[in-house]
């Protein structure tokens, strides 16, 4: 049995907690300052837990000592300072990233690391970067990539047609900071809020626009081979101009400690969501110019006798997938990982990847109904 570290007792480490414990093969222990967090966890699922100080080197290193892996579910800011910690420690590391200075830095730790260290293991980048690149590898030459995911609820009640659904932080992140993208070959930065576009999926309008990180590692391996990837997130209709009042007119993108106040004071958390997953490859293969694109739905479910958020299920899959392949040499066990890395064959054939597999409760495979609109 590998003992492991969970760092972070919110909404996602809940449900990375219980599908681990629930296995049988792993020896949980979760980490948190949040003493209050920490006791809600351990009503839910019976594991170890630790008041740990993610800012503090030293608590983090005690945390580690003899850990198989840390799994890290906390705000992206400290993740740099818990990748060092593993390092030292001689753990294996994986996170839910979002953020790119901190992949950076996680990146550079990891050169010569003898233990592997695999940030942005969640959805959005995680697993729409291994169906992107599964995706793109079908091709002969590639032309665009194109990924779309949102965590969205069933039923939107307000103006923003929207309910809090995972970390605040890392969703004010994501449309305040530059976006990667390639443009006609070459990588560039684009600014998030942007390039609007519409789109319908089983008979309901959306939008989708740019937002910061969904990419991960994407851009770099694709570097030279793709003339165009972007990534954008799927919203409601509306929404991205009501946040851009928010962020750009009332100048709050300035204060996000007040945006994020707001926010969390104003807009509830709903576990009756729906994630949405769309990419769309077109290239050259034997000489024909093709497209092939790849949608999908993932709807909230009951795990272990408890209801659970899509995206708690979709992003604890992730991280506790990689995980298990890991364990089992699947994949690289040391230095810097990508989520490209991992094939698509090998993350759904996995029990915890197969969450979002064809065919199993709750997974709708949509493809057949997408219809472009003009953007």
């Amino acid at each position: 049995m590998k003992r492991v570290l969970l760092l972070g007792a919110g909404k996602i480490g809940e449900m990375i907690a219980t599908l681990l414990h629930d296995s049988g093969d792993y020896e949980v222990v979760v980490g948190d300052r949040d003493e209050a967090a920490l006791a809600r966890l351990g009503k839910i699922v019976p594991v170890a837990t630790k008041v740990v100080d993610a800012s503090s080197h030293a608590d983090l290193v005690a945390a580690m000592r003899g850990c198989f892996a840390v799994l890290s579910a906390m705000p992206f800011h400290l993740n740099p300072g818990i990748g060092k910690a593993a390092r030292e420690a001689g753990c294996h590391y994986l996170d839910l990233t979002e953020d790119v200075a901190s992949t950076r830095a996680i990146k550079a730790l990891a050169v010569d690391a003898e233990r592997a260290f695999i940030p942005q293991c969640g959805l959005a980048p995680g697993y729409i970067s291994i169906v992107a690149y599964d995706l793109a590898k079908r091709f002969d030459k590639l032309q665009n990539v194109h990924m779309r995911v949102g965590a969205l609820p069933k039923y939107p009640s307000n103006a923003l047609k929207y309910n809090l659904t995972w970390s605040t932080d890392g969703l004010i992140n994501e449309y305040c900071n530059p976006c990667e993208a390639v443009v006609g070959g070459e990588l560039k930065e684009v600014p998030p809020l942007e390039e609007v576009e519409h789109f319908s999926l089983d008979g309901i309008t959306y939008e989708a626009f740019n937002t910061s990180g969904g990419l991960g590692t994407l851009a770099e391996t694709l570097a030279g081979k793709v003339q165009n990837l972007n990534y954008r997130t799927v919203r409601y209709p509306g929404h991205r101009d009501i946040v851009k009042v928010l962020l750009q007119d009332l100048r709050l993108s300035e204060r996000r400690d007040l945006l994020k106040d707001i926010f969390e004071h104003a807009i509830p958390m709903t576990l009756q969501d729906v994630v949405l997953i769309f990419v769309t490859v077109s290239g050259y293969r034997e000489g024909r110019f093709l497209q092939e694109s790849h949608a999908q739905k993932v709807y909230a479910r009951e795990i272990a006798g408890r209801m659970w958020s899509a995206i708690q299920v979709t992003t604890a899959a992730g991280i506790c997938a990689l995980l298990d392949l890991l364990v089992e040499g699947a994949i690289p066990d040391r230095g810097f990982v990508r989520q490209e890395d991992v094939t698509l064959e090998a993350f759904l054939g996995n029990r915890f990847g197969a969450y979002y597999a064809p065919g199993q409760p709750n997974v709708h495979d949509a493809a057949a109904g997408i219809v472009r609109a003009a953007g």
